[in-house]
């Protein structure tokens, strides 16, 4: 995995964990199936097994790839709305572009993030830049939905672009693993996203056999989903290996560790670390509307047919239609 890299060495460490910190408990690990999204690029559906209670504030993750297209094979989405929620897409190996109906949008590469408040209603695209779809190439990312409380559900839309280099970097007490914090605050160091609901977000890298003890927000709620490899979880050492979410109970601290042994295409336990202040109030979603009533969505889905969520740009990114495709 690309990413970010850097010299644990020389980072920042996590404090351990003091007299009175508890570990968080393993309440589930689910397995996420495989599925296709938008014009048919592969995902790991991250959250299916797992209850919206123990998923609040997110609403929907996929993990996208991890694949090596062939030349003229990769794809993305069209154009499509989204009202009440936040997208966030986080690229760990390949490109992806954006563009939105609010004027937001740009390459999204190596370890970057792009955050889009889709609020009252937007139109986006994400779709493979066409010097990537002519040559092929390795495509790995994450898109996770942060639910919107009702009071915030209407606000204006909005996008943040945050380069895989402004991610704050931490390293494990013992060196061998890195953490990088896209948004929220670990140990006392914050991320650059800026978020309307409380989250934490963070990609841990853990070489074979290295372990990582770190504090969480106790108000938070604390998922831990596997991008690639395997390891364990928890204070009883729950196995969890790539494509696995756990959910973990109450508690002061996230713990796991690497198996000393992985793959040879899999050299580290890579990790999503996430978790947010629970928002405990209806949720009713249609595709790719998030409300808080019946009412809500029929009103969304009206106000889209009525162009309310604004226009495709003149001269828009299109998704990618290739030879085979035309024939």
């Amino acid at each position: 995995m690309t990413a970010v890299t850097a010299d644990t060495l020389t980072l920042p460490r996590i404090a351990g964990p003091t007299a009175t910190d508890t570990e968080r408990p393993v309440r589930s690990v689910t397995t996420g199936p495989r599925g296709y999204e938008g014009e048919g690029f592969p995902v790991v559906r991250a959250f299916a097994g797992a209850t919206k209670a123990d998923l609040d504030p997110f609403v929907h993750m996929d993990q996208m790839g991890e694949v090596e297209y062939q030349p003229g094979e990769p794809r993305g989405t069209n154009w499509h709305p989204h009202r009440g929620f936040e997208t966030v897409t986080y690229m760990i190996d390949g490109r992806f572009q954006h563009q939105d109906s609010h004027g937001g949008g740009g390459l999204i590469s190596d370890g970057a993030t792009q955050w889009m408040t889709a609020g009252s209603g937007i139109l986006h695209i994400e779709t493979p830049p066409a010097e990537l779809v002519e040559s092929g190439g390795l495509f790995h990312g994450v898109q996770l939905w942060v639910n919107l409380p009702a009071a915030e559900k209407m606000t204006d839309p909005a996008y943040q672009s945050i380069e895989g280099t402004e991610a704050t970097l931490l390293s494990s007490s013992d060196g061998g693993a890195l953490v990088r914090i896209i948004a929220g605050d670990i140990d006392g160091h914050a991320g650059p996203g800026s978020t309307r609901t409380p989250i934490t977000l963070a990609h841990a890298t853990l070489q074979p056999g290295a372990e990582l003890d770190l504090p969480w927000n106790r108000d938070f709620n604390a998922l831990v989903y596997v991008l690639s490899g395997r390891g364990t979880v928890g204070p009883v050492d729950n196995p969890i290996q790539q494509g696995q979410l756990a959910v973990l109970g109450p508690g002061d601290r996230i713990s796991l560790s690497a198996a000393a042994h992985q793959d040879s295409n899999r050299p580290a336990f890579e990790v999503l670390l996430l978790g947010g202040r629970p928002i405990r109030e209806p949720v009713f979603q249609y595709g790719p509307f998030v409300m808080n009533t019946k009412a809500q969505l029929i009103e969304a889905m009206d106000d889209f047919n009525a162009g309310k969520f604004g226009q495709i740009p003149p001269g828009a990114l299109m998704p990618h239609t290739s030879v085979t495709q035309q024939n």
